[in-house]
């Protein structure tokens, strides 16, 4: 079975138990520790990953692994709470295997949200950036390989990945709420493991703002689709050599859980305006 087979029996495999009759609005793909937005759909469908046909199971800590359908600021949404990774041994193919079938399902506008270290020394632990651009220091691009003609083209334009409307989009419900959210790159890193001071001061001194471990080929495989793409990263730690403490996972959970009701709040504010 071809890669486009695959994507399209897990899309039909959706279709069917979602009862779905038209495409969600928006489809948001949740970081670490952020999957409690998903939980608060109304009228929601929960469809575990494990039971979806071809679709990768996420093995990481406050990653629930599981799609769900539903409801919120009157728009049709499908939550994914969890994603796979990269460095969990996956290709990039199926690391982006979810965004292929969102896509496919017919949704086309997506947001994608991750737990990142913060390198700029102006942030705040607990910040929510809203992602300008990435640089993608993976190592590898999702689109490598044959091309498939059905996904996009060959040659995808990559100057504006993440929607200016979307950004602006993104102010207007912070400032709704009473927040300033800082703008900023975020760059993407293979891992698992986290970076050493003396690469956050060259990520730093090549324009990044914040260092995550996903997110950057999910949205190079959505713009191939022709979706319109937000990126919201949490701070949720200072990266390597900023402070003078070790990292943790633990630490990254923490914050999430602190700043949840924020980003649940800005979210759902994000999402009544598209």
């Amino acid at each position: 079975m071809s890669y486009f087979e695959q994507v399209s029996e897990a899309t039909g495999f959706l279709q069917k138990m979602a009862e779905l009759k038209e495409p969600p609005d928006v489809a948001v793909v949740l970081g670490s520790g952020l999957g409690d937005f998903a939980s608060g759909l109304q009228g929601s469908r929960k469809i575990l990953y494990k039971d979806i046909p071809h679709w990768p199971d996420s093995g990481v800590i406050g990653h629930e692994g599981a799609l769900v359908i539903g409801r919120t600021a009157d728009r049709r949404v499908a939550a994914l709470a969890g994603r796979a990774h990269f460095y969990e041994g996956y290709d990039l193919r199926t690391v982006t295997f979810a965004t292929r079938a969102i896509g496919m399902l017919g949704v086309k506008t997506i947001i994608l949200t991750n737990a990142a270290g913060g390198i700029n020394t102006s942030f705040s632990q607990g910040a929510l950036m809203v992602i300008d651009d990435h640089i993608n220091l993976l190592g590898s691009n999702p689109l490598a390989g044959p091309n498939d003609d059905r996904f996009g083209t060959r040659f995808p334009d990559m100057t504006t990945v993440y929607s200016a409307r979307l950004r602006h989009l993104a102010d207007e419900a912070g400032g709704a709420l009473g927040m300033t959210l800082p703008h900023g790159v975020y760059v993407g890193l293979q891992g698992p493991s986290y970076e050493t001071p003396a690469e956050i001061r060259y990520l730093r001194t090549i324009g990044a703002d914040a260092v995550g471990m996903s997110t950057v080929p999910e949205a190079i495989v959505a713009r191939h689709m022709g979706l319109e793409v937000l990126g919201i990263s949490c701070i949720s730690n200072m990266a390597a050599g900023v402070l003078p403490q070790p990292l943790n996972h633990e630490e990254v959970l923490a914050t999430t859980r602190r700043v949840r009701g924020q980003f649940i709040a800005l979210l759902e504010g994000i999402i009544g305006r598209i």
